[in-house]
């Protein structure tokens, strides 16, 4: 009985300790004037397992390495839009792209659904991280051409719609950065929600995002398929072929629509994983599609590998 208690005391400590260091990370908060207001109030509230709902101040948490090879990556995190999975996604992912010297920023954006004027806080939020990102380029040793978005599950949604519609005007300028490009100049997605059509209309971020009887022509609007032109960066997709969540003809899909407008992109489909999964499930090759990441950007002059 004994071990038992020192094991759970262990983990709960564990547990705590990684809270604790994901809170401790350095930040800088997207906006002069919160738009849309007035949200939910108060502080964020933090899950044992890192999962963020109540998100009141959005902010870029910032995972930056000791030598910084100039890449970029804003991290968004999945939840359905309903919650955000930093404990399982944002945060570790944000760790490993420093342990590559890769600056993370690991958005926390506001949720549709607690209390916002618009259901389009989660775009503004990623339009003006992109933003904020570039113009303190020279302040985190950034080349302002190799800054790029990576997104899983209504993250890869967020990630997909916000490289494709970076030159719609989600809100009011605030200021100076509001005047820099929006657009990454790379993008990853990985086990993605895409679609918001039928058949592939059943997921939480599309009761998030468009309630319960949307209109057709708003469907449409928010399918990130839908989006995608010439102008949409280079992109890199990643998802399991049984993902019960988000079904994998939402990779097809994207993958389709960026080969019709001629847009260089790469799909990795494994055979199983389910959803979820982060930097990869154990036993099943989920694993490799971080390596497979960091390839991708090397092959399209992003990233250099170092012995």
């Amino acid at each position: 009985m004994k071990k038992v208690f020192l094991i759970l005391l262990f983990s709960v400590n564990l547990m705590a300790q990684k809270t604790t260091v994901s809170e401790a990370l350095p930040s800088i908060p997207l906006w002069v004037k919160i738009p849309d207001g007035p949200g939910p109030g108060g502080e964020c509230i933090r899950s044992p397992k890192g999962s963020l709902t109540h998100i009141s101040t959005p902010e870029l948490k910032i995972h930056q390495p000791a030598n910084p090879n100039g890449i970029g990556v804003l991290v968004i995190s999945g939840g359905g839009y309903a919650h955000i999975e930093s404990g399982s996604e944002g945060y570790p992912v944000g760790e490993w792209l420093k342990s590559k010297g890769i600056t993370a920023f690991e958005l926390e954006y506001r949720l549709p659904e607690e209390g916002w004027a618009s259901r389009s806080v989660p775009f503004q939020d990623a339009q003006r991280a992109l933003r904020i990102i570039r113009s303190n380029a020279e302040k985190y040793k950034l080349n302002p051409h190799k800054i790029g978005v990576l997104g899983f599950s209504a993250g890869g949604h967020l990630a997909g719609y916000i490289s494709s519609t970076f030159d719609t005007v989600y809100y009011p300028p605030q200021d100076a950065a509001d005047q820099v490009s929006a657009r990454p100049d790379f993008t990853g997605m990985i086990y993605p929600v895409v679609s918001m059509l039928p058949p592939n209309n059943n997921t939480h971020s599309f009761k998030s995002l468009l309630g319960n009887a949307p209109e057709m022509q708003d469907q449409v609007r928010l399918s990130v398929e839908k989006q995608v032109s010439t102008q949409t960066p280079i992109t890199f997709l990643a998802q399991s072929e049984d993902d019960p969540i988000s079904p994998v003809e939402n990779s097809i899909l994207m993958y389709q629509a960026l080969k019709n407008n001629k847009v260089p992109t790469e799909l990795h489909l494994f055979q199983s994983g389910g959803h979820g999964w982060g930097l990869g499930k154990k036993s099943t090759n989920t694993v490799e599609w971080p390596d497979l990441f960091l390839n991708w950007l090397q092959v399209n002059g992003i990233y250099t590998r170092t012995k």
